[in-house]
């Protein structure tokens, strides 16, 4: 009898599922040998029983004839069966198939009984491993992506095998994207981050660095480099876990720079108001006109020390939150408009005008009252270093696509311009004119009412909101200080990358 007898439906089915490649056929020669094997005690039996006259030849040969096809039969059955039972194995292994167990034909299972049943439990207990090690890998990538801090899996090879949203948004979508499945190096180029990471790959348990990832706002890391027990060569080895450390660092930088700063700028009004305060008691304290006078200047004076204390809390707040940027939308003409109208009086009582030119202007990403604090303090300072009589001009205006605006951004935008006519600035005095107390003239400054901290207020704004802050003066010729702001549209891809200044 023929081995190539068709398949039933459930065995051409797991031959064919799953693309596997159809399982060898095992040959007639060895379907006859092993029918031959099993059908030899029999035959000598029923020979001997001949050679006896206990049965005749010819039924002796009959039945001899026909054990042997009764066995090829079932054997042809018990091979295809393993056949079909091997091929879902290979399934089962390579693909992780959960197709059930192909149908045993009717006697398919004669020679195996039970095997059958074995492999199904086999294959059960296989996939519910499975399952619960995909719902473990789930839940593993659930708490990496939703942990705040940076994270970075390195193979044993220093090459990066998976980024949480966290780190790629400290290095950037784009490069995060270039750097899986590379080195570590290209991404990282921090020399003692990265002969930390040697080290604990050479054997090392774990390793503390801390280092500052440069830009337009420079940023303060602390890494933890830990090696991963039972890692496989090509798993992941060491995790990297990165703290952002630049609000501590700007903290201890700003306490420093209170205590040097603010006891300079606070020395002149106390030593005035100590002063007066004696004199009063003392040989003013009868006359009325000299008591006048001197409230009078301890009422300038203590506004003014007030001012101060409210720039310098301005100033650390903008500080501490200067490397996050904002994730609210502005509308910028109805900022400059509100602005101007709580300054036209002001302006009004010089005989200046604040002429507004915006066009259809698109949001920006940046947060209301910061931006407003930014366009408060440069319109405020062209009315008060303007010249009587003349007009101040606010202009709005998109980037032109690929112009010079732009490139100074780095990407699409808005350009504000607030320009006044006046004295103007040297042009040594421009670059120091956002460092904290510098003032070009500190008698007409302190005169105005100016604590030297409004346009550093004015830089540590625009650099939370990425933008870029330029300054443009010619001595008589007054001066005009422009913001460029990237716009919402455009700036939420770019916004977590820190530009170089």
């Amino acid at each position: 009898m023929s081995e190539e007898a068709p398949q039933s439906g459930a065995e051409a089915a797991a031959g064919e599922g799953a693309g596997t490649e159809p399982q060898p056929d095992p040959g007639k020669g060895r379907l006859l040998l092993a029918a031959g094997v099993l059908w030899l005690p029999c035959a000598l039996v029923l020979a001997v029983l001949a050679f006896a006259g206990l049965l005749p030849p010819l039924a002796a040969g009959l039945a001899a004839a026909a054990v042997l096809g009764l066995m090829v039969v079932m054997l042809n059955q018990h091979f295809r069966r393993l056949r079909a039972l091997t091929g879902y194995l290979g399934r089962l292994r390579r693909a992780g198939d959960d197709s059930p167990l192909p149908g045993a034909p009717s006697g398919g299972d004669l020679l195996s009984p039970g095997l059958s049943e074995a492999i199904s439990e086999t294959a059960r207990e296989q996939r519910e491993r499975r399952h619960d090690l995909e719902d473990t890998m789930a839940l593993n990538a659930a708490v990496l992506a939703g942990l705040p801090d940076p994270l970075i899996l390195v193979a044993e090879n220093r090459r990066v095998l998976r980024l949480n949203p966290a780190a790629e948004a400290l290095l950037g979508h784009d490069l995060a994207q270039d750097l899986t499945g590379r080195d570590l190096a290209i991404g990282v180029r921090n020399p003692a981050l990265l002969d930390a990471v040697d080290a604990v790959l050479e054997g090392g348990e774990q390793e503390s660095v801390e280092f500052s990832i440069p830009g337009k706002v420079e940023r303060a890391m602390a890494a933890r480099v830990l090696r991963l027990p039972g890692a496989a060569r090509e798993s992941a080895s060491v995790m990297i876990a990165l703290y952002d450390l630049t609000g501590v660092k700007q903290s201890e930088r700003m306490r420093a720079d209170f205590v040097a700063n603010v006891s300079h700028e606070l020395r002149t009004p106390l030593t005035s108001l100590i002063g007066f305060i004696e004199t009063l008691r003392g040989p003013a304290r009868e006359d009325a006109e000299a008591q006048d006078r001197f409230l009078k200047i301890m009422e300038e004076q203590s506004h003014r020390m007030s001012r101060l204390v409210d720039d310098l809390l301005s100033l650390s707040r903008i500080e501490l939150q200067e490397h996050s940027a904002p994730s609210s939308q502005s509308d910028i003409e109805q900022i400059l408009r509100s602005v101007a109208s709580t300054l036209e009086l002001e302006a009004a009582r010089r005989g200046m005008r604040i002429e507004i030119t915006a066009e259809n202007l698109p949001p920006v990403l940046g947060e209301r009252d910061e931006l407003t604090q930014v366009f408060q303090n440069l319109l405020d300072n062209a009315v008060k270093y303007g010249e009587d009589n003349t007009v101040i001009r606010v202009s709005a205006r998109r980037l032109a696509k690929g112009g010079a605006g732009e490139r100074r951004l780095g990407r699409a935008g808005l350009k504000i311009s607030v320009a006044n006519e006046g004295e103007g600035i040297e042009r040594e005095h421009i670059p120091r004119l956002t460092e904290r107390f510098y003032r070009v003239d500190s008698r007409r400054s302190r005169r105005l009412g100016g604590t030297g901290l409004g346009l550093a207020i004015v830089k540590h704004i625009i650099n939370r909101h990425r933008g870029v802050l330029e300054i443009e003066s010619r001595p008589d010729e007054g001066a005009t200080f422009s913001v460029y702001l990237p716009s919402a549209a455009e700036a939420a891809a770019a916004l977590a990358t820190p530009r170089a200044s």
